[in-house]
């Protein structure tokens, strides 16, 4: 039986990723080719050093134990300018879903997850919004935070906006529908086994690129 279940969960995976496939080919037919980002930033851009993600279970009041993953980022404003900083974060797990960080977390799984960072500068996603000063002195120390919805997905790709000024319009050749795309900071991770199973490891990042979205 237990192969039974894994044939049918490859399955699955099969056609879930020809799905999304077969959705980002529509998508592009209908918007054309994102642009590429300026090779020299010509728009205001942070200096963003993301860690490792890192999976913990924490047991919620009502529900029992959830597993939840978190981000720890360090953002630091060398622009010449102070910026209002309100980034945002997106989570996709190689199977069509994307998540918006912070949705469906408890504040007391925020806290709680915050405070485990032993990081007395580390702010949530709601507490981090503000006035960016410049220099390093005034850097800041973000977390962001995200529930487990797959185990063991295929791969985990992190979408951060927010961290530069460059943006860039396109049209759709059908219709003349004008898109604003943001240049936005894409982390690729690799997710080796079951999360699960491995809920104290960290995973590094292994790729780390700008992309216009």
């Amino acid at each position: 039986m237990a192969s039974r279940r894994g044939t049918d969960r490859g399955a699955s995976r099969m056609a879930k990723s020809a799905v999304v496939g077969l959705l980002g080919a529509c998508a592009l037919g209908v918007a054309g080719a994102a642009p590429e980002p300026d090779p020299v930033p010509r728009r205001w851009q942070l200096e963003v050093t993301p860690g490792p993600l890192r999976m913990v279970s924490m047991e919620v009041p009502g529900q029992g134990p959830r597993m939840y993953l978190y981000l720890t980022y360090n953002v630091v404003n060398n622009s010449g300018e102070d910026i209002l900083f309100a980034p945002a974060f997106e989570l996709a797990n190689g199977e069509g879903e994307i998540l918006r960080s912070g949705r469906e977390v408890p504040q007391s799984v925020t806290e709680r997850i915050v405070a485990s960072t032993q990081n007395p500068f580390a702010e949530d996603q709601i507490a981090i919004i503000g006035t960016l000063l410049q220099g390093r002195e005034h850097g800041k120390d973000g977390v962001v935070i995200w529930p487990v919805t797959d185990a063991n997905p295929e791969r985990i790709t992190i979408y951060a906006a927010g961290f530069s000024g460059e943006t860039a319009t396109v049209e759709s050749p059908r219709n003349s529908t004008r898109f604003v795309l943001r240049k936005t900071l894409r982390l690729d991770y690799d997710t080796p086994g079951d999360l699960v199973r491995q809920p104290l490891d960290p995973i590094p990042v292994r790729e780390k690129t700008w992309i216009m979205r």
